[in-house]
């Protein structure tokens, strides 16, 4: 009978981390390339379907998608719903209010794009509920406050602060402000104040 011999492969401590590093490097590729195959056909996939409906500005100053595009899901708009599967199911169309205020607004309010109603107060202190990027996310966040009855308004601060910041207020004092943060944090949300 023959015997076999078995043989033993000991790697020293070079070569172990020669081939870990190498490991790291292989994957590290297949990362890099999968991230920019994956933002590639993400922008293009967003420009088709930009190129491809038209849009109609409406006189609230949004805008609408033409018939054909289904409305995509903005994340208050997914938090408002109450079903299960919110995420199988767009968003209505917001519906513009076919009531006529009391007084007609200035023609040159009008050329601004600026509601004289919805001008932002300067003075006082302030409960910030949320800071979007979406204007859609702001308005709906606010139609979502002023359903619970809160003061709730969306505020651009600065000329180059691209976020759109849901407030309440103004508050003369701060203990009024500091009441209403209260509130908010006992109702969810995680308010900041703000002068």
């Amino acid at each position: 009978m023959g015997s076999s011999q078995d043989t033993e492969i000991t790697l020293g401590t070079g070569k172990l981390l020669f081939l870990f590093f190498g490991l790291v490097g292989v994957c590290a590729l297949f990362f890099a390339l999968g991230y920019s195959l994956g933002r590639k056909s993400d922008l293009g996939v967003a420009a088709a379907s930009n190129a491809g409906t038209p849009k109609v500005s409406t006189s609230a100053n949004k805008t609408i998608s033409g018939a054909a595009a289904s409305p995509q899901m903005t994340f208050y708009k997914n938090v408002e719903q109450k079903d299960a599967n919110a995420e199988l199911n767009p968003a209505p169309e917001a519906k513009t209010d076919t009531a006529q205020p009391a007084a007609a607004p200035d023609k040159s309010a009008q050329n601004n794009g600026v509601d004289p109603a919805t001008t932002v107060p300067t003075a006082g202190y302030f409960v910030q509920v949320a800071a979007v990027s979406k204007q859609e996310d702001a308005d709906s966040l606010v139609d979502a406050l002023k359903k619970k009855e809160y003061p709730a308004f969306v505020a651009s601060t600065a000329a180059n602060d691209k976020l759109f910041h849901v407030q309440l207020g103004p508050y003369s004092e701060v203990k009024d402000a500091e009441g209403m943060r209260t509130k908010l944090i006992g109702d969810g949300y995680n308010p900041i104040l703000k002068k």
